[in-house]
């Protein structure tokens, strides 16, 4: 799997859990250990994107993290796919 930057790693989170996970499925959806998914889950609580459920026991994207995504989306489509790759291919 290649190198993925924080950015990724959180839309993929954010992405599972829309509409509503639990952490299992959000951990294999984005590839992630449990350590990883606990240090993340805990920033993006902190940054109100994610917020979890008492009642269903699961996780969901808030509305902050769903314009989030909506955002990321957008910038995703402006930006060329020669950018994504690696080097050897523009020079």
């Amino acid at each position: 799997m290649k190198y993925r930057s924080r950015t990724e790693i959180t839309v993929l989170i954010l992405e599972a859990a829309n509409g509503g996970a639990t952490k299992t499925k959000i951990m294999y959806k984005s590839f992630l250990s449990y350590a990883q998914l606990k240090e993340y889950f805990t920033m993006l609580i902190e940054n109100a994107l994610l917020e979890y459920e008492d009642g269903t026991q699961k996780y969901r994207t808030t509305e902050k993290g769903l314009r989030l995504l909506k955002i990321y989306n957008q910038i995703e489509e402006l930006i060329p796919s020669t950018i994504n790759t690696s080097n050897k291919d523009i020079f």
